[in-house]
């Protein structure tokens, strides 16, 4: 079976397993603040432009927006986010079990936009009973989204204005950063981000790493005692070092988007597959995620050999399902699964 259903069917890059192994016995102090965690700041400071940002390395995504949101939101607050969004969809409620809720935005593409947030924030504070219900605390979104679409430096400006304007942190989660930043078209550096949220983070599970993602802070007045909550929710690893490692090596020479981009050519060349076989797409994703809209007959033949999850229904007769490469996507596993799509009646 050939996997296309998800970014992290595939252990790490080798540059990274050779790393691990060359420092294996060296001893390093606990809870990252290690030499290694402190070198992958210093570079991932570098790329963002932004000297006086606050990085701090946890294992997982569920576990880094978890920690994030709850260090920004007093009791009565909620996170604003697209009905779409990885918070309001894929995290089992581990927001709500916060004791935040997750106030959701439709969304069609999986963005929001600036008059959206605006609209919301100005129904809360204008009607009268507004302290019975949850106010809007922040604002969650992801680039790329989970519909593989991606934010434009336009729009981006925007949101962090209305953002700004209406006292909202704005948070983005970057679990597959990497995937959006080299994404044809793409707009958005590193550094644009840095200066644009207030805390982000760039996600290593689906981008070479074993685990791990690196949150970054730009936000002065979210800074303090963040250390605490990290603690307080499981996520201070004791060999921290072995964190810091990984974006060390991912950083260091441009690693994080040179695999980035192979992944992004594999996903292309997928769509182009499609494309030219008359298909259509539910979302136009430019990243390593693809929406092909295929005839449920054609699912299982598909299945035989390759594996990709389904997404949603479209009509009695056609599926929306996804296909997803990743740093270690196999060009020649990409070209056999062309051959099969030219084949498909």
């Amino acid at each position: 079976m050939i996997r296309f259903e998800n970014d992290y069917t595939e252990g790490a890059h080798e540059r990274i397993l050779k790393r691990l192994w060359e420092t294996n016995e060296e001893q390093a102090p606990g809870y990252g603040v290690d030499s290694y965690c402190e070198k992958a700041k210093a570079y991932i400071r570098k790329a963002c432009d932004l000297e006086h940002a606050d990085i701090h390395f946890l294992v997982g995504g569920t576990q880094t927006n978890t920690t994030i949101i709850a260090s920004i939101l007093r009791p009565h607050q909620g996170a604003v986010a697209a009905i779409t969004g990885h918070i309001a969809v894929h995290e089992t409620g581990a927001i709500e079990t916060t004791g935040h809720k997750v106030l959701t935005l439709p969304s069609d593409d999986g963005k929001i936009r600036a008059d959206q947030v605006k609209e919301m924030y100005d129904a809360h504070w204008d009607d009268v009973t507004h302290e019975h219900m949850v106010q809007p605390g922040l604002v969650y979104i992801s680039h790329p989204t989970e519909n593989g679409t991606t934010y434009s430096k336009a729009e981006l400006e925007a949101l962090s204005k209305t953002c700004r304007e209406c006292g909202l942190p704005l948070v983005l989660d970057g679990a597959r950063l990497g995937y959006g930043l080299v994404s044809k078209g793409s707009d958005l550096s590193l550094a644009d981000i840095a200066s644009l949220c207030d805390v982000f983070y760039i996600g290593g599970t689906k981008i070479g790493a074993l685990c791990g993602e690196a949150v970054v802070i730009t936000n002065d007045a979210l800074k303090k005692d963040f250390r605490y909550f990290i603690k307080q929710r499981g996520g201070l690893l004791a060999k921290g070092r072995l964190l810091g490692i990984q974006f060390e090596t991912l950083f260091e020479n441009g690693l994080y988007f040179e695999i980035s981009s192979h992944a992004v050519e594999m996903a292309m060349m997928i769509r182009e597959a499609f494309r030219e076989k008359g298909f259509s797409f539910r979302y136009d994703s430019p990243t390593n995620q693809q929406f092909p809209i295929l005839p449920n007959a054609m699912l299982s033949e598909l299945g035989k050999k390759y594996s990709f999850s389904f997404w949603e229904k479209f009509d009695s007769e056609h599926s929306v399902v996804r296909f997803c490469t990743s740093w270690a996507t196999k060009k020649e596993n990409v070209e056999m699964l062309i051959e099969d799509i030219k084949a498909l009646a």
